[in-house]
């Protein structure tokens, strides 16, 4: 009855009337990948996919011209539909309260369930409850997609005996798994189907246990857009009725023995955002543990890495410098500049990539190469080698600053080149380069928020999860903000001291 009640209200005309003659504008992440939406292996210009063919038929039934897709990242579709950029948030999102509190839920268009994940080689993980028996001193390390039912799952049922590694896509925690960085990943049936079951792109991986956990699949709209919520739950209704939405699930091996149950559930859906308690500013100060040990990560990636990139820059740039007359040299010959044009070409292949790209391809490219590093030392390492490049030309700097004659002095009065480099050029070098480097150390406190891509819950995306969790984004971020000053004055201060300090003692 209410479900009829729902259809025939959402018979009138669109909610927006000055957007019913435009595309029906929906986010989603492209990224994440197969069944959901993924580049077409035939023409990567096109993307296909479950809910590529559902916004067309969904766009056809609400009388639009079409579908355009909004190229978002999973983790922020909300927030672009709250601002207004998209229509509906379609791809793939649980219902949660959490979520309806804020936005109005369509009806459930899929049934999902969990499937655990494990390498066909590894015999430690035969079922779900295997999960709370880890081997005597290990921790099951589990990969999620963050701010899913997966997540939540294992945080809540098996956070006493497995470490929750989130990743921002789907792709990602089937890939560590592969390589052997995770012990299990937990994925919804339909990301299952698609790699495991159907598509093979995992032959070393299988699912184990028994599904868990069914959960619903349901489009938002905006709060205030409860009209355009029940034209789509009508529209989804004609879907069904028609066989249409099983056949396009047929299409991609989705439809199951639980897609019939879809029906009988609408009956009692109610799509307007539920009642909720108002998060309080003081329901931040559980989180305040978690943000404190994030920033602890995010110290010890920096002061990991910087010390490493300066060490590197340095030596970088003495080798190229080496053969100059700057340190004494004769120029070389074909030795000198091949050194010289290595040298250079790594500093311009480093500055000239994103150090995202370096993270991913230190993190997922070598272990195909049999190298195979850790998240945190993944994240030292191309921080490290990133930052090396502009490093090694600060240095450069700093050493083309010292006057010529200094050097000839230096080996004029009989001290050796390396002898001469390390006493009288590179400590008046250091003295003028100080506030560049520091001014790079402080930015390299900011920069660690990029190793959240590889699953490293650094400051930024301990941020962004208790954002999300409480709906207090201000607040949180204003603390996260507090926090971040808090790592980088102190460095202003320090390298302000030894500036003065080294300049004293000159």
């Amino acid at each position: 009855m209410a479900c009829g009640g729902l259809i025939v209200a959402g018979l009138g005309g669109p909610a927006n009337r000055a957007a019913a003659s435009e595309p029906l504008a929906w986010g989603a992440d492209r990224e994440g990948g197969g069944p959901y939406l993924y580049p077409d292996p035939r023409d990567p210009r096109q993307t296909i996919g479950f809910e590529v063919d559902l916004a067309q038929a969904l766009a056809r039934e609400l009388g639009r011209p079409g579908q355009t897709h909004v190229q978002c990242d999973w983790s922020q579709i909300l927030e672009v539909l709250s601002r207004g950029d998209v229509e509906i948030a379609l791809n793939g999102y649980e219902f949660t309260r959490s979520r309806a509190a804020r936005f109005c839920s369509s009806f459930p268009y899929y049934l999902y369930q969990l499937r655990l994940c494990v390498r066909r080689n590894d015999n430690r993980l035969t079922d779900w409850e295997r999960l709370r028996t880890p081997p005597a001193g290990q921790v099951f390390r589990v990969g999620v997609l963050e701010e899913s039912a997966a997540d939540a799952l294992i945080t809540q049922e098996f956070g006493g005996t497995c470490q929750v590694v989130r990743f921002t896509g789907s792709i990602d925690a089937l890939e560590a798994l592969k390589q052997g960085k995770i012990d299990a990943t937990v994925q919804d049936n339909p990301v299952v189907a698609h790699y495991l079951d159907q598509g093979g792109w995992y032959p070393e991986l299988e699912v184990r246990g028994e599904p868990r956990s069914e959960g619903y699949y349901v489009i938002y709209t905006r709060g205030n857009d409860l009209p355009l919520c029940r034209e789509i739950n009508s529209a989804l209704a004609r879907l069904f009725d028609s066989g249409e939405l099983q056949t396009l699930y047929e299409r991609y091996g989705l439809w199951n023995g639980a897609q019939p149950r879809l029906k009988q559930i609408w009956s009692e859906w109610d799509p307007a955002p539920r009642t909720a308690e108002l998060p309080s500013w003081r329901d931040l100060r559980r989180w305040i543990p978690k943000l404190l040990q994030a920033a602890l990560v995010t110290i010890q990636l920096a002061c990991c890495a910087m010390p490493l990139a300066m060490v590197i820059g340095l030596l970088v740039a003495l080798g190229r410098s080496w053969s100059t007359p700057l340190l004494g040299g004769d120029g070389g010959g074909w030795g000198a500049w091949l050194l010289r044009t290595a040298l250079g070409a790594y500093v311009e292949l480093v500055r000239g990539t994103p150090l995202a790209f370096q993270l991913f391809v230190i993190y997922f490219v070598l272990p195909r190469l049999g190298v195979t590093i850790s998240e945190f030392w993944s994240g030292v390492a191309a921080l490290a080698i990133n930052y090396s490049a502009y490093e090694c030309e600060i240095f450069r700097l700093g050493l083309q600053s010292v006057p010529r004659g200094q050097m000839e002095a230096a080996l004029s009065l009989g001290m050796s080149r390396p002898l001469a480099v390390r006493r009288i050029l590179l400590p008046q070098a250091i003295r003028t380069v100080i506030p560049a480097t520091a001014n790079d150390f402080i930015a390299l406190f900011k920069d660690t928020s990029v190793c959240s891509v590889i699953a490293v819950e650094e400051l930024s995306k301990q941020y962004s999860i208790v954002g999300k969790s409480s709906g207090l984004f201000l607040e949180a971020a204003a603390m996260a903000a507090v926090l971040y000053l808090a790592m980088s004055y102190p460095l202003s201060l320090a390298s302000g001291w030894l500036e003065r300090t080294l300049k004293r003692s000159a």
